[in-house]
C-alpha cells in the first residue's frame, strides 16, 4: 500500500523516529493505530455506561425520585470545599 503524507504528517512521524523509540514509519503508525484502537475500546465501555447510567436515572425520575436542587447544592458546595481545602 502506498500512501501519500501531507507534510506536517511526515514530520511528525520522522520526529519520532527521531527520539529512538522507534526505528521507522510502520514502527510510529502501528503504535498510532494500537492506541487509536484502546482508545475507541474505553470510549465504548464509557458510553455504554454512560448510557446505562442515564437509564437508571431517567427510571428514577419517572418514579418521582428526585432531590431538590436547594438540598444538593449545598451538599456539593461543601464537598468542593473540602476537597479544596485538603489539597493545601
Amino acid at each position: 500500500m502506498n500512501i501519500q503524507l501531507k507534510p506536517e504528517t511526515a514530520e511528525l512521524i520522522q520526529a519520532y523516529i527521531a527520539t529512538g523509540h522507534y526505528t521507522n514509519a510502520d514502527d510510529v503508525i502501528i503504535k498510532a493505530l494500537k492506541l487509536l484502537s484502546e482508545w475507541e475500546k474505553e470510549y465504548q465501555e464509557w458510553e455504554r455506561e454512560t448510557h446505562e447510567k442515564l437509564a437508571v436515572g431517567l427510571a428514577q425520575i419517572e418514579r418521582g425520585e428526585v432531590v431538590n436542587s436547594d438540598v444538593i447544592m449545598p451538599r456539593l458546595e461543601a464537598k468542593i470545599r473540602i476537597a479544596r481545602e485538603n489539597e493545601k
